[in-house]
C-alpha cells in the first residue's frame, strides 16, 4: 500500500522544521560562545563572571561534532572549558579565539584540548 500524498507533505514538513530547528540551536550556541569570548578571552586567566553563564557541554558538543571519537572529544574539551572558560568556534582550529585553551599540552607536547 502505497502512503498518501498528505502524510509524505507532512512528513516532508516535519523534516524541515527539524533542520531548521536544529540549525538554529547551532547558532544559539556559537553566538553564546563569541559573546562570551569577546568578554573575557584577552588572555589564558579565567575570567569567573563569565564561567558561571558558560554552557561547556553544549560548546563541546559543537566543537566535537565532526569528531571521530566524539566522547573522548567531549571529556577532554569540557576539562579545558572548566579550566579555561572558554571553547574556540567551530568543529577545528580557531585556537586564536582562546589562548589558555590552546596553551595547554601534554608532557610531550601534544595539545591536549581538541
Amino acid at each position: 500500500m502505497a502512503p498518501s500524498k498528505s502524510f509524505v507533505l507532512l512528513l516532508c514538513l516535519f523534516l524541515v522544521g527539524h533542520f531548521v530547528e536544529s540549525h538554529r540551536l547551532l547558532q544559539s550556541l556559537e553566538h553564546g560562545y563569541l559573546q562570551m569570548t569577546k568578554e573575557g578571552a584577552e588572555g589564558s586567566l579565567v575570567n569567573e563572571s563569565a564561567a558561571v553563564g558558560l554552557n561547556c557541554g553544549g560548546l563541546c558538543t559543537v566543537r566535537c561534532s565532526q569528531s571521530s571519537r566524539p566522547n573522548l572529544c567531549k571529556r577532554a574539551c569540557g576539562t579545558c572549558c572548566a579550566r579555561c572558560s572558554c571553547v574556540p568556534p567551530g568543529t577545528f582550529g580557531n585556537y586564536d579565539a582562546c589562548p589558555c585553551y590552546a596553551s595547554m599540552t601534554t608532557h610531550g607536547g601534544a595539545r591536549k584540548c581538541p
